[in-house]
């Protein structure tokens, strides 16, 4: 059983929800990728999401797309990101994902790109511009083959057969992008409450986790209400942004949201 499998499960026994926290790798400077899993695991979040720095992130926010530059900027590269993780796992014993784009990922080699993951020891990818029919016919028997999950996100305009597909080929969890913010007025906030009890009521073989707009206590709380956790992203790279010393940011913004 995968890390995110016997992560849920444990979660699922203790009635507990799960925090996935994304960061962009070689963000805010390039030896930064590390401290800040260290500073993540030992703050409390369940699963580290490393954002492979992107040119052109047409599916993150104002936020991630300045970190990316940032990151770029001071020397990231997928080859530079293997390099600095290739000994992680002696420390590191939470599930970690890695999300980024298909262009740079086809440009280091797909296949290499999964065979040197599975070797420094990530668990799953993201990788959302990756369409349905090019993994199923292409790229999936080469994730499989190197023992990584594959994670695909839904929208609220998703279809029900379409998202039942990609449950169906998921493995890990499912990512529920949020399309409206869950803060802000209480029709947006209904609106949430009912998308989340629709996926609920298709009973997906994945667990559900909810990202974007999720970046504090109240909205972490309330996606735990109808999910079984969320994803914050934005919201801590600016904590990041905003203090230079990583491990005390993290450490008041993960207090932040979960007590």
């Amino acid at each position: 059983m995968s890390r995110l499998k016997n992560l849920f499960q444990k979660k699922l026994a203790e009635k507990k929800s799960v925090l996935n926290i994304y960061f962009t790798a070689g963000f805010p400077k390039f030896e930064s990728t590390l401290e800040v899993m260290h500073a993540l695991q030992d703050n409390g979040s369940d699963i580290i999401e490393v954002g492979i720095p992107y040119s052109d992130p047409l599916a993150d926010g104002p936020v991630i797309q300045a970190s990316s530059a940032i990151a770029l900027k001071n020397g990231m590269t997928i080859k530079n990101l293997f390099e600095q993780l290739k000994d992680f796992r002696k420390q590191i014993n939470l599930p970690v994902i890695l999300m980024g784009y298909l262009n740079p990922v086809l440009q280091y080699g797909f296949e290499k790109f999964c065979s040197d993951a599975a070797e420094v020891g990530v668990d799953g990818l993201i990788i959302p511009d990756l369409p349905e029919y090019e993994f199923e016919s292409e790229y999936q028997s080469i994730i499989k083959k190197f023992g990584l999950d594959f994670i695909f996100l839904i929208t609220p305009e998703t279809s029900e057969e379409r998202i039942l597909k990609l449950d169906s080929l998921s493995d890990g969890f499912l990512y529920a992008v949020s399309s409206t913010s869950t803060t802000g007025s209480e029709n947006k906030t209904s609106n949430i409450g009912l998308y989340l009890k629709r996926l609920r009521n298709f009973n997906l073989k994945n667990p559900l986790l909810v990202g974007f707009g999720i970046k504090d206590k109240s909205t972490y709380e309330l996606a735990c209400d109808f999910a079984d956790g969320a994803i914050i992203g934005s919201a801590y790279i600016q904590a990041l942004n905003s203090n230079c010393d990583t491990n005390v940011s993290t450490k008041l913004f993960l207090k932040g949201i979960r007590d």
